[in-house]
């Protein structure tokens, strides 16, 4: 059966933002009025992440949307760039034979979008087919690389997946909800990319890729587009709900591989937050070092919304190149998505 293979990945990140700093120096006055706040804060598992607006430096509260769309445009195309030309590079692949480029993003829009824009300044071909996936949020990335995995096979092309996020430019007007708190904690920066080709040889194999999602409790988890940017709106019910469909979803996609949870080697969950990775630890039945690679990804760059799995999938396979991998995602709807990839 004819195959498509993952066999580049990069990344690129803005300037380092420290999270000591980002409390000391902005949250902990725009959120004066919350005794809870710095608890809060604290406690995402985040050491440093990465911004293309630091508050500390420039408030964006108080911008309209607009303005943050422009400077999403302007901040976006070099670090998309940077990403895509490093995921080509691994790959050894040239920009004009890319056959299909897909851009996943929630956090800015623009038309003509990124995919054009970035088609052209990296050299793709002016024949490059092109998709754009809007607002999905933090699981983007694999819907994502099942569609171009599924392009890959049916037009014997290579195809590129960019997931580029910018969350720094929503930073909100200050608000006595929690949930706030914990977005503005948490959020982090970052363009992500993968190379997929046709056919057997080196890379991973894009073997299935399976959707759950929740309608019930579509409430617990909102990204609201708002006169003053985007707005997260996050239920501290999002673990149960995860904890009620994480084992059953993954021991489906694995069994119908022919495989059991046993069988899978290396784990790239989407460290949504502390909490989430403690819940797939604990449902899935894993050590306490299976995750280890999201948590620190987690620790050194925040959650960088639908890149982050990307990220973790990258750090995995350079550190430790398993042989059967699961790559684990949810967010809005509520949604989980996983992916199977096997090493050739």
């Amino acid at each position: 059966m004819t195959t498509a293979r993952l066999t580049g990945m990069g990344h690129a990140f803005p300037a380092t933002m420290y999270q000591d700093e980002l409390w000391e120096r902005f949250f902990s006055r725009h959120y004066a009025e919350l005794p809870a706040a710095g608890r809060l804060f604290g406690s995402v598992g985040v050491r440093t992440r990465h911004g293309v607006v630091n508050p500390c430096h420039e408030d964006v509260s108080g911008w309209g949307t607009g303005a943050r769309m422009d400077r999403f445009l302007a901040e976006a195309m070099p670090l998309g760039k940077d990403a895509v030309a490093a995921a080509l590079d691994d790959a050894g692949i040239a920009p004009d034979q890319i056959g299909l480029f897909a851009v996943a993003s929630c956090t800015g829009y623009v038309s003509p979008g990124l995919d054009i824009r970035l088609a052209a300044d990296l050299g793709m071909g002016t024949d490059v087919q092109r998709l754009s996936v809007g607002h999905m949020g933090c699981y983007a990335a694999v819907p994502g690389l099942g569609a171009v995995a599924d392009y890959a096979v049916a037009r014997n092309r290579p195809a590129v997946l960019l997931c580029l996020e910018l969350p720094s430019l929503h930073v909100q007007p200050a608000t006595s909800k929690l949930d706030q708190i914990v977005a503005h904690a948490i959020f982090g920066d970052a363009a992500a990319a993968v190379v997929v080709e046709p056919g057997v040889g080196p890379g991973y194999a894009v073997v299935d890729v399976l959707a759950r999602t929740d309608t019930a409790t579509a409430d617990h988890m909102t990204w609201d587009i708002t006169d003053l940017g985007f707005r997260m709106g996050l239920s501290p019910r999002v673990p149960a709900v995860l904890a009620r469909h994480v084992l059953d979803v993954v021991t489906e996609l694995v069994t119908r591989n022919g495989l059991a949870l046993s069988d899978v080697d290396g784990w790239a969950v989407h460290p949504g937050g502390p909490r989430i990775l403690d819940v797939v630890t604990r449902e899935l039945g894993l050590g306490g070092e299976d995750l280890a690679v999201s948590r620190d990804v987690l620790r050194d760059h925040g959650n960088c919304s639908s890149g982050t799995a990307l990220i973790v999938l990258d750090q995995l396979a350079r550190r430790h190149r398993p042989g059967t991998v699961v790559m684990l995602a949810f967010g809005p709807g509520l949604t989980l998505y996983t992916g199977l990839l096997v090493a050739s």
